[in-house]
C-alpha cells in the first residue's frame, strides 16, 4: 500500500457529495480544470482527513465541476456513501505541470512582496480569491495590511523559488497612510 503523504504534500481536487449508482462510484464537487490530466496521469487518490490512498481507475465528467469516480475497494452504494464530504486530493508531485504565470495559492502565503525599485512592501499573510482575479493581503510592519490584486498590471513577477513577489504599484494602490 502506497505511504500516505503529508497534508503539506497534496492539492484539493474535490469533495464528495454523494454515491453515485448502484457500484460505489462516487459524485465529486470538483475544484480543477485539468481533468484530462487527472484522467491520463494520476493513479491515486487520497480520501478524508486520514488521506486513505485508493487507485483511481476510472474519471468521468458529466458536467462542468462535477466527476464521477471510480475507486479501487469500492465496490457498493454503502461504501461511496461512508465517504459523502470527505476531501478527495492528489499528490502536489502528480498534478499537472503549471504555465509560466500560474501557481498554487498555497504557494503565496508567507512571499516576500517588494516594489521594482527593491523596496520591501511586507510578506503575504492571506490570499482572496475573488472570481476574477486572486487578491493577496500583505501584511505590513507597522502599518495596516494591503490588498493588491495578482494581475499582469501589478505583479512584475513571481519567484516562489526565491520567495518574492516583485510587484509595480499604480497609483492610489497602497494607502500609506494606515
Amino acid at each position: 500500500m502506497e505511504d500516505r503523504p503529508s497534508a503539506d504534500e497534496v492539492l484539493l481536487i474535490g469533495t464528495v457529495v454523494d454515491a453515485f449508482g448502484l457500484h460505489g462510484e462516487i459524485k465529486v464537487r470538483s475544484v480543477t480544470d485539468r481533468v484530462d490530466h487527472l484522467r491520463r496521469h494520476v493513479r491515486t487518490v487520497f480520501v478524508g482527513e486520514e488521506r486513505r490512498p485508493f487507485t483511481l481507475q476510472r474519471v468521468h465528467e458529466p458536467k462542468a465541476g462535477v466527476l464521477i469516480l471510480t475507486l479501487s475497494g469500492v465496490t457498493e452504494r454503502t461504501a461511496a456513501e461512508a465517504l459523502r464530504g470527505a476531501e478527495v486530493t492528489i499528490r502536489e508531485s502528480d498534478a499537472a505541470p503549471l504555465d509560466a504565470d500560474e501557481y498554487f495559492i498555497h504557494q503565496l502565503y508567507g512571499l516576500r512582496v517588494v516594489e521594482s525599485s527593491g523596496a520591501e512592501i511586507g510578506i503575504v499573510r492571506e490570499v482572496v480569491q475573488t472570481g476574477a482575479n486572486d487578491v493577496i493581503v500583505v501584511e505590513r510592519r507597522g502599518r495596516s495590511d494591503t490588498l493588491l490584486p495578482m494581475t499582469r498590471e501589478v505583479v512584475e513577477r513571481l519567484d516562489v523559488a526565491a520567495g518574492q513577489i516583485v510587484v509595480r504599484l499604480l497609483p492610489g494602490l497602497i494607502d500609506d497612510e494606515g
